[in-house]
C-alpha cells in the first residue's frame, strides 16, 4: 500500500485577531509548516489545499484560496502556476483539505502538497461573534425540515427548542443530545464538567490555545449556562486562525534529509461519512467513519494511544468516546470520570486544549487537530506530551443534519521512526 506523510505542520494562536486579515493569517501558517517540514522555500510544491467555510461573509465567495496565497506567490515563497484547489466542507473542511491532497500524493500526480484552513469568526469593526455565519452549516433550502425535527426533540427530552439572536441552534441540539443520554444512560453534568476541566487544564500548556487558564470541575458547573446542561466553560469559543500541513510521497521523503525522515508521520487512514436525520437511540455517523478508519490503517480502537476529538461542547468527549469504541455506548461518562482520558489515563483526549479550549475557527480546526497528534507522535508536545505515543486518531464533523454531522472524518495517523 503506498501512503502519504506528514513532514511538517503549524498553527497560529487562537483567538480575536482584529488587527490581521486572512492572508496574514495564512502567510504565518504556510510559512511556519514550510519551516517545519525543513524546507527552504516552497520550490517544489505540486499543489496546495485551501480551506475556508466564511470568506464569503468578507466578500469572497469564490477563489479564496488563489487570492489568499498571491502574496505568497508574489514574494516567490510559492511558486508560480501551481494549482491551488479550493475546498469546503463546514468544520470538516482542513481535514477533507489533507485528506484530498493524500489522495492525490498516493495516486502518484504529486509528490508534496500543503494543505491550509483559515477562518476569521470575529467581526473586525465590533471585536464580537458572528454568529450569521453559521446559518450555512444547516440546510436552508428546507429549514422546516429541520425545524420540526429538533422541536419533536425537545419535546421528547423534555426540552424547547429554541432560537434567537446571538446564539446557534448547535449548542441547543448538543444541549438536547447529552439530556438523552443522561436520560437513558445516567451520564451527568457533572462528567460532563470533568471533561471541560481536564481538557482546560491540557489548554493552559498549549501556548496557540485561545484560552490559557485551569478551571476544576466545580467552576465549571458555577460557570454561566448557555443552554442546560452546558454552561460557558464547556463550550467552544469563537475566533480566528489557520493551520497548515505539509504532505509529501515515499519518493519525496525517502530523498529528504535524516532529520526530516525522523519526524515523518504516515496518515494510516482517513475515513468519510455523510450524516442524515437519525433517531437519538442510533449510533451517530462518527461510528461508521471511526470503523472504516480501524479497517483502512488495519488496527483497533484498543491500539490507539491518543484522541483529538471535534468537541464543539465537552459533552463530545463522552458521546465520542463511544461511539470511537474506546468504551462500550453508554458509559462514556464514567470513561471520563474514571480518568482514562487524562494524561496518563488509557487513551488521553484532547491534549491540545481541544475546541473548548484551543478554539474552534472552523476551517482551521481540522488540520490543528492533526498538528497536534503530529507533535505528538514526534514526542514534542512539552507538558502535554502523552509517553511512547505510537498512533494517534482524530475525529472531525461539520455542519448538521438533525443530531449527526453533516460529515465526519476519523483519520489515524502513526509515527515512522523507532
Amino acid at each position: 500500500m503506498t501512503y502519504a506523510y506528514l513532514i511538517g505542520g503549524y498553527s497560529t494562536a487562537f483567538g480575536k485577531h482584529t488587527d490581521r486579515s486572512h492572508k496574514d493569517l495564512v502567510r504565518e501558517a504556510y510559512e511556519g509548516a514550510v519551516r517545519d517540514a525543513g524546507l527552504e522555500d516552497g520550490a517544489a510544491f505540486d499543489s496546495a489545499y485551501f480551506g475556508s467555510a466564511t470568506l464569503y461573509v468578507d466578500g469572497q465567495p469564490n477563489v479564496a484560496g488563489q487570492i489568499c496565497m498571491t502574496p505568497l506567490v508574489r514574494a516567490g515563497r510559492f511558486p508560480e502556476r501551481v494549482p491551488v484547489y479550493n475546498v469546503e466542507n463546514a468544520c470538516a473542511t482542513s481535514t477533507t483539505a489533507v485528506a484530498t491532497a493524500a489522495r492525490e500524493i498516493r495516486a502518484g500526480d504529486a509528490h508534496l502538497a500543503v494543505s491550509i484552513g483559515v477562518e476569521k469568526l470575529i467581526d473586525p469593526g465590533t471585536g464580537k461573534g458572528r454568529f450569521q455565519i453559521f446559518a450555512g452549516a444547516l440546510d436552508q433550502l428546507d429549514p422546516q425540515e429541520w425545524e420540526a425535527y429538533y422541536r419533536a426533540a425537545g419535546e421528547q427530552v423534555g426540552k424547547p427548542f429554541e432560537t434567537g439572536p446571538g446564539r446557534t441552534p448547535f449548542m441547543d441540539t448538543y444541549s438536547m443530545q447529552a439530556l438523552w443520554h443522561m436520560k437513558t444512560h445516567g451520564s451527568t453534568q457533572r462528567q460532563i464538567a470533568i471533561a471541560a476541566a481536564k481538557t482546560h487544564g491540557f489548554g493552559a500548556d498549549n501556548p496557540r490555545a485561545q484560552y490559557r487558564f485551569r478551571i476544576t470541575a466545580d467552576e465549571v458547573l458555577a460557570d454561566r449556562e448557555v443552554t442546560y446542561p452546558l454552561t460557558r466553560s464547556m463550550c467552544a469559543p469563537m475566533g480566528d486562525g489557520a493551520a497548515a500541513l505539509v504532505l509529501c510521497s515515499q519518493a519525496f521523503l525517502d530523498a529528504c534529509p535524516q532529520a526530516v525522515r525522523e519526524r515523518a508521520i504516515r496518515i494510516k487512514a482517513m475515513a468519510f461519512t455523510s450524516g442524515k436525520y437519525r433517531r437519538l437511540d442510533e449510533p451517530g455517523l462518527t461510528a461508521v467513519a471511526a470503523a472504516k478508519a480501524y479497517a483502512q490503517a488495519g488496527v483497533r480502537a484498543t491500539d490507539i494511544d491518543l484522541v483529538e476529538v471535534h468537541d464543539a461542547t465537552s459533552f463530545s468527549e463522552i458521546y465520542q468516546a463511544e461511539m470511537l469504541g474506546l468504551c462500550e455506548v453508554g458509559q462514556g461518562g464514567a470513561f471520563v470520570e474514571d480518568g482514562h482520558t487524562q494524561l496518563g489515563g488509557r487513551v488521553p483526549m484532547n491534549t491540545s486544549g481541544g475546541l473548548v479550549s484551543k478554539g474552534h475557527p472552523i476551517a482551521a480546526s481540522g488540520a490543528s487537530m492533526l498538528g497536534e497528534l503530529m507533535e505528538q507522535l514526534r514526542g514534542e508536545a512539552g507538558p502535554r506530551q502523552v509517553k511512547n505515543a505510537r498512533l494517534g486518531l482524530a475525529e472531525n464533523g461539520g455542519g448538521s443534519i438533525g443530531f449527526d454531522e453533516a460529515v465526519a472524518a476519523v483519520s489515524i495517523l502513526e509515527r515512522v521512526s523507532a
